[in-house]
């Protein structure tokens, strides 16, 4: 490392923190003197009204006003601003101790992009997290984001984590809320950066007032989240299984009733069947378009897989599915019309008849689906 470069930025996003401001301030201070760590304190002010501006200028440390509210807007304008190779973050409440920061920048030593810490392995202290998001919030969406994206984290929220600029720059985050918290753990997992986590001890925070954080509103942020940057979970398994069961159900209705001690399923069930049927296509094709969006609009990063895709799906191949599906359709359908000519164009026999037409009317909506589809597809792809 040259002499004059900086090694490490502790950024601290504010909103009127008056209360502790000056004791985070502190303690980071102390950190790097006591640990001979050649850094800078940088706090991202968010429209500060309390005197919070006072004491970072009377400090004397970079000082950002961020004009765009929001947590996430704030932390951003904070790291941009840095000249650190690492970036150390964490909220100005006095909540988390920053004058024991090195487990942290030890970790990013060591080669880590993204160093977390976690309070329930570090210790918590009483009063210093709601009931609530010590056992619902946190353990829920923790649970979730590793299941959607088998992330080895236990504490996807600790306000206080460290990270390489360089990774910084590579997650290409988005978010403007408290979500933004969310965005750098699966981002990170999303572009193949070394994850790791340091156990991190909370504290009851020094503030009067209530704290930013809004439980429901700020839970419910981090949970659309997950679900949107996880199509496959949201959409796509939950289209798979639908679409296994009104496939299997429609074929053996079509044959003949299913008879179960004296319940027999016949062509309403039918109905149903293929009803289900569709909405789980619906939701297959609805993944699809996402993941291509998303894809294109650097809200996800490129995988080979991606890349692949377009080899195998693509408008001809869509149009000549479509179109074999809308054949077969318009051929069962003209069955139903010859039996019904058999019959003098009188009454027929509902059961029957109904079990070509509903198959019939089935292929015809999903042939046009797939023509739809596939020049959607072929719009969203086009950078392809």
């Amino acid at each position: 490392m040259l002499e004059n470069e900086i090694e490490l930025s502790v950024v601290m996003p504010c909103l009127n923190e008056a209360e502790t401001l000056g004791v985070c301030i502190s303690k980071a201070k102390r950190f790097l003197e006591d640990n001979t760590v050649k850094g800078e304190i940088i706090i991202a002010d968010n429209g500060s009204t309390d005197g919070s501006l006072e004491i970072a200028k009377q400090n004397h440390i970079k000082l950002i006003n961020v004009k765009k509210k929001g947590y996430g807007n704030a932390v951003r304008a904070g790291i941009e601003a840095s000249n650190g190779k690492y970036i150390i973050m964490g909220d100005a409440d006095d909540s988390y101790d920053f004058s024991q920061l090195m487990p942290i920048l030890v970790e990013l030593r060591n080669g880590n992009d993204l160093v977390m810490g976690n309070r329930f392995k570090g210790g918590i202290e009483k009063n210093a997290m709601p009931f609530l998001h010590k056992y619902l919030g946190n353990p829920v969406l923790s649970f979730l984001g590793k299941l959607f994206f088998k992330i080895k984290i236990g504490d996807f929220h600790c306000g206080l984590r460290g990270f390489s600029k360089n990774a910084y720059k590579t997650m290409n985050l988005k978010t403007t809320g408290m979500e933004f918290a969310s965005e750098m753990v699966v981002k990170a997992k999303l572009n193949q950066l070394a994850i790791t986590e340091v156990p991190i001890k909370l504290y009851r925070d020094g503030r009067s007032r209530k704290p930013h954080l809004k439980t429901w509103s700020d839970g419910w942020r981090h949970l659309r989240f997950l679900l949107l940057y996880a199509p496959n979970w949201l959409f796509l398994y939950p289209g798979i299984f639908m679409t296994f069961l009104g496939l299997i159900g429609s074929v053996l209705l079509a044959i003949n009733p299913l008879n179960f001690g004296g319940v027999t399923l016949d062509i309403h069930t039918l109905l149903y069947a293929v009803t289900l049927l569709l909405i789980g296509i619906q939701f297959i094709i609805f993944y699809g378009l996402t993941k291509i969006y998303a894809v294109e609009n650097e809200l996800l990063p490129k995988s080979k897989r991606y890349n692949n895709l377009f080899d195998y799906i693509n408008l001809e191949k869509g149009l000549i599915l479509g179109a074999l599906m809308i054949l077969v359709g318009f051929y069962l359908s003209l069955e139903g019309i010859a039996s019904w000519r058999t019959a003098g164009f009188g009454e027929l026999n509902t059961r029957s008849t109904m079990r070509l037409i509903i198959p019939a009317i089935t292929l015809l909506q999903l042939g046009v689906q797939a023509v739809l589809f596939s020049f959607f597809f072929s719009i969203l792809g086009l950078k392809k």
